[in-house]
């Protein structure tokens, strides 16, 4: 369609243009042959003249059919005269992503500064500050896993989330990836074509899950790109204990536990699902690998066409209306007589 042309966008609307003026024009018609029969009928004829004298049959004509005009012009309005044109530039379309975060014990190891977790947190801030045009959503695991902020345009509030996670964030220990990208999924949108889960954790599974849960999220469209946070050579676990010190985590035997980067169940989870694994690094730049990889996933499909549209002026029927209804409402129905 050429829209520098005049035409309708709302044509079926055109018969209001039409029909409104006629119904008016008969029922003023009625209306004054009913008022002119009802003075016959109370009035002699000789004396009808003489009462009837101040009106002007003219000024009612006048008024009635600026009455008429107003209607037609409503009409006209609502079938929304257009000419012109313009257009609207196509906007990118963001897809919707979970941040799966790892907030167990092994994610305060300082193998990466500040420590793991922090590490993840400063990176998914980045992300989202340089991403800005998708929904977000947050889960957090740990041996129990939990939605932090459901899917989000509002920026602010999924901020909030992330800057309260930490390691006590989730009371049950341990490491369950199974339950975490499960718990993912059930935060997303089915109803949405992409289905991105963006998984942040050291790796070790103590649960042995992660890879059997990703293979069945595969077959429901679901896209895991894997962000592994710490080293291959691993390093000590510290918390704060009791009495407010910092002391290193040993397990049943007295040992100091080192925790190690598990980057084969990584990528494995990646490769199930048809994603991609990444090691964060020491500055997180891993998670920027992420990001560029979904700008590129989208990059054919990712934006909406320009659309063109015609200029909407429906404005100047209305502002005729009123006018001629204001107008109507000053003109008086009686004659100027002489000597009055």
């Amino acid at each position: 369609m050429t829209f520098a042309h005049p035409h309708f966008a709302e044509p079926r609307w055109l018969w209001l243009a039409v029909l409104a003026p006629l119904v008016l024009a008969g029922l003023q018609w009625y209306s004054g042959w009913a008022r002119r029969k009802q003075l016959e009928q109370l009035v002699a004829p000789h004396f009808l003249e003489e009462l009837t004298r101040s009106h002007s049959p003219a000024r009612r004509a006048a008024k009635g059919l600026l009455v008429v005009l107003a209607a037609a012009a409503v009409g006209l309005a609502l079938a929304r005269p257009q000419w012109g044109e313009q257009q609207e530039a196509g906007q990118a379309l963001g897809e919707d992503i979970i941040f799966v975060l790892d907030c167990s014990r092994s994610m305060l190891a300082t193998d990466v500064t500040p420590s793991r977790l922090q590490r993840a947190k400063l990176a998914i801030l980045d992300f989202m500050r340089r991403h800005s045009h998708s929904r977000l959503g947050l889960v957090a695991f740990a041996g129990q896993a939990f939605l932090q902020c459901p899917l989000t345009f509002d920026y602010g509030a999924f901020e909030d989330a992330l800057s309260a996670i930490d390691d006590k964030t989730i009371p049950i220990p341990g490491t369950d990836i199974g339950r975490a990208l499960d718990e993912g999924f059930r935060a997303m949108d089915k109803g949405g074509q992409d289905k991105l889960i963006v998984l942040l954790t050291d790796g070790e599974d103590l649960e042995k899950g992660g890879v059997r849960t990703a293979e069945g999220l595969a077959k429901q469209g679901v896209v895991v790109f894997t962000v592994g946070v710490g080293t291959p050579g691993g390093a000590e676990i510290q918390m704060i204990n009791e009495q407010g010190k910092q002391e290193l985590v040993r397990d049943t035997q007295g040992q100091v536990v080192r925790s190690r980067l598990d980057e084969s169940t990584l990528h494995s989870i990646a490769q199930a699902t048809h994603g991609a694994y990444f090691p964060l690094g020491p500055l997180g730049e891993g998670l920027a690998k992420v990001r560029l990889a979904l700008e590129n996933r989208s990059a054919g499909s990712g934006s909406t066409p320009a659309r063109r549209f015609g200029v909407d002026r429906f404005h100047l029927p209305i502002a005729a209306a009123l006018v001629l209804l204001v107008t109507e409402s000053l003109i008086g129905t009686r004659r100027r007589l002489r000597g009055s």
